[in-house]
């Protein structure tokens, strides 16, 4: 039986790239730093506990050999060199990276979206062969392109797929976008705004459709890079729309022509001046890629999952990393004194 290694089995895209591969007859090790289970595993799936800091330890969980690593948080230079170190003892690898290594024509990317102008003007779908950003230890995209680069230049010895995912949702999200509708709706507002018009459009990929991709990608090991994303781009009006129809839920949607007024009154977490899409042609032709849901299909166990983690918390404790990256994100007294004004 093929044997395959999944690092980060217990995350959002770790979970279900588990099932998949052993729904698919590999013999499934999930190492995560807690070394849980996921009740939607099947039996056979061997959970471990796996510091991925810790050289001999990744080096003992891999022993004498498996056909296939799955890498989930491969965040920097240093673990891309740690696969490639057990190359000879590895058949191939699939790791996740991300679409924000994407720069456009004038070198901005998503470490410039903050500045004046400094939003990048992609081409709508962005293919693989767009420019990336140079790899550094300085930003989190960064990283991932120094990643990137180093399993591709081993890819004689170790053939690596990278996966670069949008905007990942699902349950056990850390930084779970749809939050912004289901809290709101929640919480009885019944108007929201959207900055763009609410046309933005940030390419969601449900965690499912990612595990989709890594379960094929296994299955025809090779060195390549592919966007992994949903087969549709929905507008942030769109998303709203989809997440009032699964809670029963009716708001009404003050669309502004240009950009928020503020942090705290328009911004959402797909709000771009620009369109933010990925082309999933390729993974359609080298891998035979087909989506295994679409966004408005995942929404209900996601709806489901943050309504219950919600429940009876500050959405700050249950969320803090969406928290740190959106602190005003639901700072209803700045709304009512714009919609007042």
């Amino acid at each position: 039986m093929r044997r395959a290694v999944v690092i980060g089995a217990g995350g959002q895209i770790g979970r279900p790239a588990v099932a998949a591969l052993a729904r698919d007859g590999w013999a499934v090790t999930a190492a995560s730093r807690g070394g849980g289970r996921d009740p939607d595993w099947p039996g056979e799936v061997r959970a471990e506990r796996l510091d991925r800091e810790d050289d001999a330890a990744l080096g003992a969980l891999i022993g004498d050999g498996c056909d296939l690593v799955v890498d989930i948080v491969a965040y920097e230079a240093r673990h891309a060199r740690q696969l490639t170190a057990l190359a000879g003892r590895i058949g191939s690898a699939v790791v996740v990276s991300t679409a924000s290594v994407y720069e456009d024509g004038r070198g901005r990317g998503f470490d410039t979206m903050g500045e004046p102008g400094g939003f990048p003007e992609y081409p709508v779908p962005i293919p693989e062969h767009q420019p990336t950003v140079a790899s550094s230890d300085a930003t989190y995209s960064t990283r991932k392109a120094a990643v990137e680069r180093e399993l591709l230049a081993a890819g004689d010895r170790l053939p690596t797929t990278l996966l670069r995912a949008g905007a990942v949702h699902g349950p056990h999200s850390p930084l779970p976008r749809e939050l912004y509708f289901v809290k709101r709706n929640l919480d009885g507002r019944r108007r929201r705004v959207l900055a763009y018009g609410g046309t933005s459009r940030f390419h969601p990929a449900a965690a499912r459709n990612v595990a989709e991709l890594v379960r094929l990608a296994a299955a025809r090991p090779g060195s390549r890079v592919l966007n992994a994303c949903d087969p549709q781009a929905p507008t942030v009006a769109e998303i709203g729309a989809a997440v009032d129809a699964v809670m029963g839920a009716e708001a009404e949607t003050v669309p502004l022509d240009g950009p928020e007024p503020s942090a705290s009154v328009g911004r959402t977490p797909w709000s771009v001046p620009h369109p933010v899409v990925c082309d999933m042609s390729a993974a359609e032709r080298e891998l035979g890629y087909r989506p295994v849901v679409s966004y408005a299909r995942s929404l209900p166990e996601t709806v489901e999952w943050l309504t219950r983690r919600l429940s009876g918390r500050d959405w700050r404790d249950a969320f803090p990393v969406l928290a740190r990256a959106y602190p005003e994100l639901f700072d209803y007294a700045a709304e009512d004194a714009w919609f007042t004004a």
